[in-house]
């Protein structure tokens, strides 16, 4: 079973991925992407479903133009857990 991170793992977490940020209202992250244009975004989010697809778990997103919101959050825990903390690292990778 999948467990809910605790507060203390959530916050170092939370400092080891400086540009993610807790989302109001929900036990989630989330981070904004800005790119050059529609066609650069789009390939990000190819990329980051590629990355979800082998992790076996799944953002909540949006694209708008050039800019895509990333949510995370497990929805089998109903809250923030280590798997959400590993994709956002990966999908951090994606941009190093």
């Amino acid at each position: 079973m999948i467990q809910k991170l605790t507060e203390t793992e959530r916050n170092a977490g939370l400092q080891e991925l400086k540009d993610w940020q807790p989302s109001a209202g929900r036990d989630a992250i989330r981070r904004a992407f800005k790119f050059r244009n529609f066609s650069e975004a789009w390939g990000f989010m190819n990329r980051v479903a590629l990355l979800a697809e082998t992790q076996d778990h799944h953002p909540e997103w949006s694209n708008v133009y050039n800019r895509v919101e990333i949510l995370l959050t497990t929805h089998d825990c109903d809250g923030l857990s280590e798997r959400d903390l590993k994709l956002a690292r990966a999908i951090d990778r994606l941009l190093a």
